[in-house]
């Protein structure tokens, strides 16, 4: 029997990094005030580790969909599997070439393009959806607040998220003079 209602619990769940890290910061900042000694020296460490487990919280609870959806992810070893009720595949993540989001359907997709493959195609609110986030942050280059946001807008038409080869900032900036 349980005392908290399932609604409370999932959202206490998609939210658990940024609860563990609250926690921590108001042990951290009871150790700080109280009396001086070895806690005293642990505290400001454990404040800075409990403002970086909130700041990864916050992005990936943004990430986390409702779940329920078709279908079932497996992310192992760097490779994305999907097992749905009309579609699956498996994709390589050191071979992708192109992440798009795409809103128009629904519930919301994401696509996964590799050469010599057909496009996998895996929604958004799939179980085990949320072990995606740590895949695709993988990716060099992505700007995980730029997937956040378009997630956020819902697009109606497909955005790429991520393309293998595209400039980043770092390539577009002027370089200095030899």
């Amino acid at each position: 029997m349980s005392f908290v209602r399932p609604e409370a619990s999932a959202a206490m769940w998609r939210w658990r990094e940024v609860l563990v890290g609250v926690a921590l910061a108001v042990l951290a900042l009871w150790w700080l005030a109280g009396p001086r000694g070895l806690l005293g020296w642990i505290a400001p460490v454990l404040l800075v580790g409990a403002g970086a487990l909130i700041m990864v919280g916050l992005q990936r609870g943004r990430f986390r969909g409702a779940g329920g959806g078709l279908g079932t992810v497996q992310v192992d070893e760097g490779q994305v599997t999907y097992f749905g009720p009309l579609t699956g595949g498996t994709i390589a993540m050191r071979e992708l070439a192109r992440l798009t989001l795409d809103g128009g359907q629904r519930p919301a997709h994401w696509h996964l393009q590799q050469p010599d493959h057909p496009p996998l195609m895996i929604p958004v609110d799939a179980d085990g959806a949320d072990a995606l986030f740590d895949a695709f942050a993988a990716l060099p280059g992505l700007k995980t607040e730029h997937m956040l946001a378009q997630m956020r807008a819902a697009p109606q038409t497909p955005v790429v998220i991520w393309e293998r080869g595209a400039p980043t900032l770092a390539d577009m900036q002027p370089q200095g003079r030899a």
